[in-house]
């Protein structure tokens, strides 16, 4: 009777938390090796079964510790429920009170009530949602040399968030068990607790490894955040899975030896969870940073692979297992996100001549690739896609920032012996510039070099387009930052806030991109869409872009065209150029980057110091893996 009142988010949640409930009702396993949640006619050491299972040391808990298992898995499932139903009613809100904020800016030309900051969230942005776990260091790389790349740090709030995750996780996982009392029994309870917890991990897991996770729009929180989260969920799986196959190993052995058993491995249920183990620890091992940035391909593929050998084992393990329906159910959620891929690629590439890409080789190793879509979408700033290119990359896919897009309208002229008849179709064009790096962008540019005038046209496949939650309408005062490649990202917003002040349609008053390049013959790889933009009417009023060249070859190559296009050599003062555009802001101030590790974090912690001194917020696009 709720479901005209609660948003569909929020009824879908409470869906997957009831069915999780019900699951739990039963003991629960995890994919590890040997033992299963419980068996009636099983002696409480794990050895001697007269169980199904051939021998599989299925002990039997007691109705209460069976009992308090169901509740521990209830438990951590209704928390990861209510830890997303509280960050969707904060970004409702938050949204709310963007849009009338808004709405209320439009016509206020000095906006001076948005302009003050609230102390009490100024501080929480400042040393908890902004922060760094230590220092500035968030986004800069950890590399021990060029070849050997560790990652980055997490913020210090994703460090808080994922420290009290691992505690909890722990604490439950070592809770209740009578550690005084019988060794055996202690396993027992050890083996049914770790199993119970790592199957409730896998739901979130699974959930946020998807490129389609619906969490991502729902929350405001983007695909890198939850790829950070999607790691370390997996690595608490793991270790739950070895916890969970160790207690039952060190049971058996210790009741049959190795001999007893050796001859469990006949039964489905042990074989099962002891491929289920194995190929987890497989992931564990092959998944850190290092690997992970050096051969990532080989990575992706890999992973897929020892994931869907997993899923076989457990389901093994599990087949006579009461927890069964959340194992199909998890199977039946990823193969519907793949579904939903794959028919989103279908739809928007096939068909009306399909998708062309036509790749042009721009200075500084970098490349244009225009995208002219067999459909039409909507495309909004900051968004990206996954490009396929059969004849460059096989089946692989790689993702990219929209640089630009345009609707063109075209004609369909029929033939008739008695009328024609026109009609007026769009198509979208879609523009990346992508950079030089090894595998994929090093062939596609090595191919496109070699052609004639440096084009080529080829057949290609998109996927998308994701992300664009970040919208700067609301914003009087906007502040963009971009590093070489990362002006991909910032452009569209540019052409966005522009077109919307000249329309009287968004907050902003005041719009400056900062850009910074290593050579002034980087400037071409916006050059066309710069024009346009230089072209919008208001422009003048509003935008004012800041150049800054690293690695000039002369003086002669600065030159500021205009007052409000300023070329400068050198590395820009981002506690400058923030501390100018408060002097003079107008309304609430948005400070977005795209750029380099270190530029980020220059620009991350200049925003924090400042969090008592005006109402800044701070929008940072990443794509880690």
């Amino acid at each position: 009777m709720f479901a005209g009142v609660l948003p569909p988010q929020l009824l879908l949640l409470g869906t997957l938390v009831g069915v999780v409930s019900g699951v739990g009702d039963g003991p629960a396993v995890q994919p590890g090796a040997g033992g299963a949640a419980n068996a009636t006619n099983a002696t409480a050491d794990g050895g001697n079964s007269t169980g199904s299972g051939g021998g599989g040391g299925r002990a039997q808990l007691s109705p209460v510790e069976r009992a308090k298992n169901n509740e521990f898995y209830i438990y951590l499932e209704v928390a990861f429920g209510s830890l997303v139903a509280a960050v969707l009613v904060y970004y409702i809100v938050l949204n709310i009170l963007r849009y009338v904020r808004q709405i209320t800016s439009l016509h206020n030309p000095t906006q001076r009530y948005f302009a003050i900051p609230n102390d009490a969230f100024a501080r929480l942005k400042q040393h908890v949602l902004y922060a760094p776990i230590v220092h500035k260091r968030h986004n800069r790389e950890l590399r021990l040399s060029t070849a050997i790349n560790c990652g980055t740090l997490p913020t210090r709030f994703q460090a808080i968030f994922l420290t009290v995750y691992v505690a909890v996780n722990l604490l439950l996982c070592l809770v209740s068990i009578d550690w005084n009392g019988e060794r055996k029994r202690a396993l027992v309870q050890l083996r049914h607790r770790t199993g119970v917890l790592a199957l409730a991990n896998m739901l979130p897991l699974f959930v946020m490894a998807g490129r389609n996770n619906p969490l991502i729009a729902w929350l405001g929180i983007s695909f890198d955040t939850f790829s950070l989260m999607h790691r370390w969920f997996g690595r608490v799986v793991v270790v739950e899975s070895v916890m969970h196959t160790g207690a039952y190993m060190t049971s058996k052995i210790e009741s049959s030896g190795w001999a007893g058993f050796k001859q469990t491995m006949s039964s489905d249920l042990i074989l099962g969870g002891s491929i289920g183990t194995i190929a987890f620890i497989a992931i564990l091992f092959q998944s850190p940073s290092i690997i992970r940035h050096a051969f990532y391909e080989t990575f992706l593929h890999a992973h897929i692979a020892l994931v869907i050998l997993a899923v076989v084992g457990l389901w093994m393990h599990l087949k006579e297992l009461p927890q069964m329906p959340l194992l199909v159910g998890l199977v039946i959620l990823w193969a519907l996100e793949r579904l939903f891929r794959v028919g989103r690629i279908v739809y928007r590439n096939i068909g009306h001549g399909g998708t062309r890409a036509v790749v042009q080789v721009l200075p500084g190793e970098a490349l244009r690739v225009t995208l002219d879509l067999a459909r039409p979408w909507t495309f909004r700033p900051g968004q990206h896609v996954y490009l396929y290119m059969p004849s460059i990359g096989m089946w692989t896919s790689h993702p990219f920032s929209v640089a630009w897009s345009e609707e063109q309208e075209i004609e369909m002229v029929g033939q008739g012996t008695v009328r024609k008849e026109i009609l007026d179709t769009s198509k979208t064009n879609l523009s990346l510039v992508i950079r030089r790096r090894t595998g994929f962008t090093d062939r596609l540019y090595s191919r496109a070099e070699k052609a004639k005038d440096g084009i080529i046209n080829v057949r290609a496949f998109v996927e998308g387009p994701y992300g664009g939650v970040g919208m700067l309408h609301s914003y009087g005062t906007v502040l963009l930052f971009a590093g070489g490649i990362g002006i991909t990202h910032q452009v569209p917003h540019v052409r966005d806030l522009v077109a919307g002040y000249g329309n009287a349609t968004v907050a902003a008053r005041r719009v400056v991109l900062v850009w910074v390049i290593q050579s002034p013959e980087h400037l071409e790889w916006i050059r066309p869409w710069m024009t346009t933009i230089l072209a919008l009417e208001g422009r003048r009023d509003i935008l004012k872009i800041m150049l800054f060249v690293t690695r000039p070859r002369t003086t002669q190559e600065i030159r500021s065209p205009s007052e409000t296009v300023q070329m400068l050599p050198g590395r820009p003062d981002i506690n400058t150029l923030i501390d100018n555009e408060m002097q003079g802001q107008v309304g609430a101030m948005a400070v977005s980057v795209c750029g380099t590790g270190s530029l980020s974090d220059d620009v991350r912690q200049a925003v924090r110091r400042r969090q008592q001194h005006g109402n800044l917020d701070l929008f940072e696009e990443a794509f880690t893996w």
